[in-house]
């Protein structure tokens, strides 16, 4: 090696090893803020809690090519500093928008980084300025979507001031039913071995998680629980079996002494409000009604865009296509189904069939109407699917305007947290894997027709991992438990 390709390589490598040292300091403050304060601290809405240095300095490096802002891990380090000195009330708090601030800013301040950051996070200041009372949740159900939940509800409980897993109601509760559900929360074949402890306490009926205690609880119908004798009270269950969408069965829950709220992780049928966390949660009142559902993964992930579009150009008509992993309801090998296609194996086909979106849009975004048609196409993948919108809108557009609409959506207003804008070149299914965002907006993608009146949109979305993120912000909204935010 050249001498002067020595320097530079030895050069290049110091400057890294200073980043990730800065992120280790950034880690330790996220750490400490979380655990001692229920104050989270993420990066463009990407947590940075339990993340490694590589991954938050990559994320330094989407926010520099999404927020086109040339924000360095120096600079949310200094926020993450000031932040840390100050006494704040349970949180969430975006490093990146601060710091894309602190750019545009810091003369204002007199480049004082402290001022700035006491003036930006004033409303958050004092420890009792935001009470919490913390709720009990009970997972009714423990399939692919409950096991998701129960990961979740574990890795957020923090100081355990928000949701707290109490209890998992599934079928069977002998020793090597409890065994088995623990293996199966332990190790996903898709999402990877759970980052913690599990261990089966079976005298007791019970599985100690990350030290948390959940009891394991058999029954045969929704209402035939006292969770009272578990010392659960003024619960929150959270039904992901499948079985019971309407008000009258869900309402069996509500007869179980110590529960005082039903959400369904899947389109609730009749009267019953179907929410998409972001969009129309705050059209319900959680005081007033208890029986709540969380649509479905489809509609979680296509109501944000369409929403978005119809704000802002208006849609005249069009059709949602969705290519989706295929589900338990479908058969591994040929094999009897009521639904004919469906019968068909699920690994080796591909399956044309119904989705319920289109209506749910009808539901969620009535302003919309009946303007959409809808169909789907289950495909031989575990998880990530994709949705693809072709509307037509009343503005003329273009592509660079589409994306430009999407970006800002993504960024700023109230669906930060369900949209997220992708600029990668080589975006493909399995990228989308543990996303937390409800869709994933495909900017490279993007078609618009040569008169402007057309649109293609291609959304990604983690059909499993993706709606349980959305099903527990909703959770949080009708339990009252949602914390300060500054995005």
């Amino acid at each position: 090696m050249k001498k002067v390709d020595l320097v530079a390589y030895e050069t290049t490598r110091k400057v890294w090893i200073a980043y990730e040292k800065a992120a280790l300091e950034i880690m330790k403050i996220t750490g400490n803020l979380w655990y001692d304060h229920s104050v989270e601290l993420m990066l463009f809405r990407k947590q940075l809690l339990d993340k490694s240095t590589s991954e938050i300095l990559s994320y330094h490096s989407y926010a520099r090519n999404v927020v086109k802002k040339p924000i360095t891990i120096e600079d949310t380090l200094l926020i993450a500093q000031e932040i840390w000195k100050l006494d704040l009330a349970p949180s969430r708090i975006d490093l990146g928008k601060l710091a894309g601030q602190w750019i545009e800013e810091k003369n204002k301040y007199g480049n004082n980084a402290e001022a700035f950051v006491t003036d930006k996070l004033k409303k958050h200041i004092g420890k009792d300025k935001h009470q919490i009372i913390p709720k009990d949740v009970v997972l009714y159900g423990f399939g692919r979507i409950g096991r998701l939940a129960a990961r979740e509800l574990i890795a957020q409980a923090g100081k355990g001031e928000q949701l707290r897993l109490r209890a998992i109601v599934s079928r069977g509760s002998t020793d090597t039913d409890i065994m088995k559900r623990a293996a199966l929360l332990r190790t996903d074949s898709v999402h990877g071995n759970f980052p913690g402890t599990i261990t089966e306490d079976l005298e007791n009926r019970c599985l100690i998680i990350n030290g948390q205690t959940v009891h394991m609880i058999e029954a045969g119908s929704p209402d035939a629980i006292d969770y009272t004798e578990y010392g659960i009270n003024n619960a929150l269950v959270i039904d992901n079996t499948g079985i019971y969408r309407d008000r009258d069965s869900l309402s069996l829950h509500l007869k179980s002494k110590g529960v005082s709220k039903v959400l369904l992780t899947a389109p609730g049928k009749g009267d019953i409000p179907n929410i998409v966390h972001g969009v129309n949660h705050e059209e319900f009142d959680p005081k007033t009604e208890n029986i709540f559902s969380a649509a479905s993964c489809t509609t979680n992930a296509i109501i944000p865009p369409l929403k978005v579009i119809n704000d802002t150009l208006g849609i005249v008509s069009g059709h949602i296509e969705t290519i989706h992993s295929y589900t338990n309801d479908q058969n591994l090998l040929d094999n009897y189904h009521k639904k004919y296609r469906r019968g068909r194996s699920a690994p080796l086909n591909m399956v044309i069939t119904e989705t319920g979106a289109g209506k749910a849009v009808l539901k969620v975004l009535p302003e919309i109407g009946d303007k959409l048609t809808a169909n789907a196409v289950r495909v031989p993948t575990p998880d990530g699917s994709l949705a693809i919108l072709h509307l037509d809108v009343e503005k003329k557009t273009s592509k660079e305007a589409v994306n430009e609409i999407m970006r800002d959506a993504a960024l700023n207003g109230p669906l930060v947290e369900q949209i997220q804008f992708a600029y990668s070149n080589e975006l493909v299914s399995s990228d989308i894997i543990g996303n937390h965002c409800a869709c994933v907006f495909d900017s490279q993608a993007t078609i618009v027709s040569s008169d402007g009146k057309q649109v293609v949109l291609y959304v990604w979305y983690d059909n499993e991992y993706g709606y349980t993120r959305q099903a527990l912000r909703l959770s949080k909204y009708l339990a009252e438990v949602v914390r300060l935010r500054y995005y």
